[in-house]
Order: structure tokens, then sequence, then C-alpha cells
């Protein structure tokens, strides 16, 4: 099961970088249209400086792109301690269903936005993290060492 366990994990990733080609494809015109562009942007500067100079839907997949960097980490590191200690089924399916949360969770953020709607895509997303965070801590605190394989 460690493969299949990971395989939700590499496809966060992947889709991780989606939203960054996508950020970057609509940002870039979007500063150009102002006039300027990456060869314009003064020294130092930072994407938060864009909010309220490009229009929020466009910013709106640099805001998700940052959410992919956040809670997914803990995800991230989940799917590793169950892959290591031997994921089952349920954590599989588990972990597919937080993926495919929050792909549709980018997907309606970066185009529609309604805020309690993503949230509770989010929130959805959340107890599936739930449930594999404390499968993952079950497997580790009530791992057995005898029953390992030596």
């Amino acid at each position: 099961m460690q493969a299949q366990m990971l395989a939700p994990a590499a496809v966060l990733v992947l889709w991780t970088l989606v939203m960054l080609f996508w950020m970057a494809f609509t940002r870039l015109p979007a500063m150009k249209g102002l006039g300027g562009g990456l060869k314009d942007a003064k020294p130092g500067g930072r994407g938060q400086n864009l909010e309220g100079v490009i229009p929020d839907k466009v910013n709106w997949k640099a805001h998700n792109y940052v959410h992919l960097m956040e809670q997914p980490t803990i995800f991230y590191a989940t799917a590793l301690i169950l892959a290591i200690m031997g994921a089952g089924a349920l954590d599989v399916l588990m972990a597919w269903i937080y993926v495919a949360l929050r792909i549709v969770h980018s997907v309606y953020q970066a185009t529609v936005n309604v805020v309690k709607i993503r949230f509770a895509f989010f929130m959805l997303s959340t107890f599936a993290l739930i449930v594999l965070a404390v499968r993952a801590l079950m497997a580790t605190l009530l791992f057995d060492p005898g029953l390992a394989p030596s």
C-alpha cells in the first residue's frame, strides 16, 4: 500500500505546480496591462504588493497557491507516516478524498470564490486530514515492534 498511499501526495504536488503556472499566466499579463511587468518590478518586490493593484480575480490564483503551501504540508507528512507504517485501504481512500477536495477548492477559489462555499470544501478536506492524522498517530503510538518484519 505504500505506492497507493503516496500517489495522492504526488498528485497534490503536481496540482500545486499547475496552480503555480495558472497564477503566473494570469498575473504576468495583468501586470503588463498596468504598464509594467517583471522587467519593471521594484527590487525586493513581493506578490503581496500586487494586492489592490491587479484585479482580485487574478490574485485569487495566488491566494490559492499560498493555501497549497500551508495545510497540505501536514497532509504530506501524514501520508509519509502512513506509507512507512503501512497504510490501509481507508487511509488511501481518505488521502484521495483529501486531494480531490483540495483540487475542487483550488478551482473554486481561482474562479468563483464565494467564501462560505470555499470554506465548506476546506472543512470537508480538513475532516479527511483529521482522520488521516489520527490514523497516523495510532499507527505510530500503537505500533508493536515485535510484529514488524526483521
